[in-house]
């Protein structure tokens, strides 16, 4: 416990410094908060009776169509990857298709998207799905790929079919892996979400800032702002739980290396 105390101050000291300076800065300089309004005007205004339980509705929207789309990603990427592994030539031949679905912006897939399936959910949520999917399908790729190959030549010794071998030897050894690509996704996913609503909603953080900014209500902006920031936080935090509970066989070691990387 002392142990990740220790490690969880220095940012959370980090963050306090920066707003004092930040609250500091407006006061002394008398910045108009339109401009620049200081932390303790964001949060004021964040407690106005008449903006937290609309900005409790948005949030409440966006986590509803981050965690969906997120969901539905990392399904399909795991789906998509299992499936180029066991087709033979599938990989060479799809995978100038994958690095090309996320040659397009976001900020012009989303109006086609609009045009395509309507103004309903469906086009946001498979937004997100577009962007969460590539990189589960990549780490996915690369775990089934980097099997132990003495455990794999004796599987075939003893005559263990494909299947055999991908659920038994392949597949495990992915998971790993899959992790590193969902840790991303969960990230991505909620900034996806955010550029989805700007772009075309009724609800939504996303939808919220676009109305803030329409009115010049700078304070709302970064309230929603600060509500999104915390939300990826949450959601990568909580992608590294679910693997350090799910994923037990690896040595400590190993899993701090690669949250490093991954980080």
């Amino acid at each position: 416990m002392g142990n990740k105390w220790m490690r969880g101050w220095p940012p959370l000291a980090v963050i306090a410094l920066c707003a004092a300076a930040w609250e500091a800065a407006v006061r002394l300089f008398a910045i108009e908060p339109y401009i620049l309004p200081s932390p303790s005007a964001i949060v004021r205004e964040a407690m106005q009776p008449n903006v937290w339980p609309r900005l409790q509705m948005h949030t409440l929207a966006t986590v509803w169509r981050t965690l969906t789309g997120l969901a539905l990603g990392v399904l399909g990427g795991i789906v998509l990857a299992a499936a180029i592994h066991l087709t033979p030539g599938a990989r060479r031949a799809l995978a100038p298709l994958l690095v090309l679905s996320q040659s397009v912006p976001v900020i012009v897939l989303g109006p086609l998207l609009l045009i395509w399936l309507g103004f309903g959910e469906e086009p946001k949520i498979v937004l997100i799905m577009l962007v969460c999917f590539f990189p589960v399908t990549v780490a996915m790729l690369t775990g089934l790929r980097e099997s132990d190959p003495a455990l794999l030549s004796y599987l075939a010794m003893i005559g263990a079919g494909r299947w055999t071998i991908f659920t038994k030897l392949e597949l495990p050894n992915a998971v790993p892996y899959l992790f590193s690509g969902f840790r991303i996704a969960a990230a991505y996913s909620v900034t996806t979400t955010v550029a989805a609503e700007w772009l075309g909603a009724s609800s939504g953080l996303g939808y919220y800032i676009k109305l803030s900014y329409s009115g010049f209500e700078t304070a709302r902006i970064f309230a929603g702002t600060i509500i999104i920031i915390a939300f990826s936080m949450l959601m990568f935090g909580a992608a590294a739980l679910a693997e350090r509970l799910v994923v037990r066989w690896r040595p400590k070691a190993e899993r701090r290396n690669d949250h490093a990387s991954g980080a």
